[in-house]
Order: structure tokens, then C-alpha cells, then sequence
């Protein structure tokens, strides 16, 4: 892994059942592996069972380049599964199975320094579906030295809006797809965020800041499926800023990062720089 203190990502880490077979997946994995493909140290803080799923899925997790260091083991929970169909045009459906480890992420001493290093923060809303995991994070989050961002993944039923509310009061950054736009509360305001993202598919993104407001056009590229490609467009933008880019050139860079993961099967293809400046 490369040297630095590590970005870090939180929640959840399971099995992608896909038509094409099983992936590690999970959007707080599929962002840290995305930071680290990209050339950044990166972390995910999450938990598996004490069981084959869970074992096979750190061995997967090394495989991939990743440290497992920060994975806890659950001897009463089973590792998670997310059963993933797709549509003519490669638009994931999930069905997440429940009480499940990463649900029972436990606070552990060793957390702290972790945060108070990292150069950003990365965390979401599935993963507080159940209160032990739900408290972990927004306490690393509070303690988090850089940037904390929202990744605001919506999946009903585990969508409640005092958990979006609570967590855009975390955030400074806030990322979101169209849709998830759409369901933000009344009265929210966008300047409240240091930086907010929107990504639409195929038509694009918008990212805006205080001073600057960035639309992009989408990229057309053959879809093979959507899935992890918002945790990719992530990942690309987080990385650039960290690498001092400016925001515009960031924004087309993470644009084309994530077409290039559309058009690849699951969640961590591998994806090079020069694919991505190919299309830039």
C-alpha cells in the first residue's frame, strides 16, 4: 500500500451477489478501493462474520492490495450479502440482507488516532441502519481531520430522514446521484457543504462549491453496469484534490473514471490513468 496516513472509508463491506457472480462490494469498499487503485492509501473500517463468507471476503480484500487490518471479526453475526439484479440498461436493484456484521461495527480505541490522520473521511447512510455501527461511525466522523464526506446512498427501507439530516450536519462534503437530489429535507441548504456533488449517469455531473459551479456533460461508453460507479466518481474527485488539482480538472477526471467502471463488470475492475485521460 502506499505510504501516508490512509484515507479512510466506513461501513459497509459484503458479498455483491451479481449475474456474473460474486464481487467484494459495498459502497465504502468499493470508494477505498477506488483510492487506492488510484494510487492513495486507504482503509475501510468495517466487520465481517467468523465465517467462510468472511473469510474468503479479507482474503479477497488482500488480493485486491488492501489492508484488512481495520476489519472486525462478529462471532454472532453472519458476513453480508447484497443480492444485486440488473436491468436492460445495466441499473443495479439491491436486496441487502439484514443484522448482518457490518451492522455491528464496535468502537475500538485505535479508531482515534486513525481519524484524527486521515486526510479524508468517507461514510454513508446504509451503514447506520442499526444503532452499534451508527454510533462508531459518526464518532469517527467527529473526530475526523480531513474533509468528512457524505455519500448519501439511499436504499429503502434503511433510508430514514433523521439519519440524512444527522448525517449532512457531519459532512463537509456531500455526494449524491440524482435521484438521492431529489429527497434531500426541505430547507437544506447547499452552501452548507464545503463542496456537493451530483452525479446523473449518462448525463453527467455537477459540482459545485462556494466560489465555483462545474457541469459536465455524461461520457457515452458501452454500460456493462452502474454498480460502484458513483463510489468511483468518489474516490477520483477525493484523490485529485488530495493531488492539489484544481476543482474543474478534478471534476472531469472523476467523470471519466467512473464512465470507465460503467463500462466494466462490478464494482472494483481494474481501471489505469491512461484509460481515463484517454477520454478527457
Amino acid at each position: 500500500m502506499p505510504a501516508g496516513p490512509p484515507i479512510v472509508a466506513l461501513g459497509e463491506l459484503l458479498w455483491d451477489l451479481l449475474p456474473a457472480g460474486p464481487r467484494a462490494g459495498g459502497a465504502p469498499f468499493n470508494f477505498t478501493f477506488h483510492c487506492y487503485q488510484l494510487g492513495h492509501p486507504a482503509v475501510i473500517v468495517s466487520r465481517v462474520g467468523d465465517d467462510d463468507p468472511g473469510r474468503r471476503l479479507r482474503a479477497e480484500v488482500r488480493r485486491l492490495g488492501l489492508t484488512d487490518e481495520y476489519i472486525q471479526t462478529d462471532p454472532d453475526h453472519p458476513t453480508g450479502t447484497v443480492q444485486v439484479s440488473l436491468d436492460a440498461a445495466g441499473q443495479p436493484a439491491y436486496t441487502i440482507t439484514e443484522m448482518v456484521a457490518w451492522d455491528f461495527i464496535e468502537w475500538e480505541p485505535r479508531l482515534d488516532a486513525l481519524a484524527g490522520s486521515a486526510p479524508a473521511v468517507c461514510f454513508g447512510t446504509l451503514a447506520q441502519r442499526a444503532p452499534e455501527s451508527r454510533s462508531t461511525i459518526r464518532r469517527v466522523v467527529a473526530l475526523a481531520h480531513g474533509p468528512a464526506i457524505l455519500d448519501l446512498n439511499l436504499r429503502p427501507p434503511f433510508d430514514g430522514p433523521d439519519t440524512i439530516r444527522e448525517s449532512l450536519d457531519l459532512a463537509d462534503w456531500l455526494k449524491l446521484n440524482a435521484d438521492e437530489a431529489a429527497r434531500l429535507p426541505a430547507g437544506f441548504d447547499p452552501s452548507a457543504m464545503d463542496l456537493m456533488c451530483v452525479t446523473r449517469g449518462a448525463a453527467g455531473c455537477s459540482v459545485r462549491t462556494a466560489t465555483e459551479v462545474i457541469d459536465l456533460p455524461g461520457i457515452p461508453v458501452r454500460v456493462a453496469d452502474t454498480v460502484g460507479a458513483g463510489d468511483a466518481f468518489t474516490a477520483a474527485l477525493v484523490t485529485q484534490h488530495l493531488e492539489g488539482r484544481p476543482l474543474r480538472e478534478a471534476a472531469r477526471f472523476a467523470n471519466a473514471y467512473a464512465a470507465v467502471v460503467a463500462s466494466r463488470v462490478g464494482g472494483t475492475p481494474t481501471v489505469t490513468r491512461a484509460e481515463v485521460e484517454h477520454l478527457l
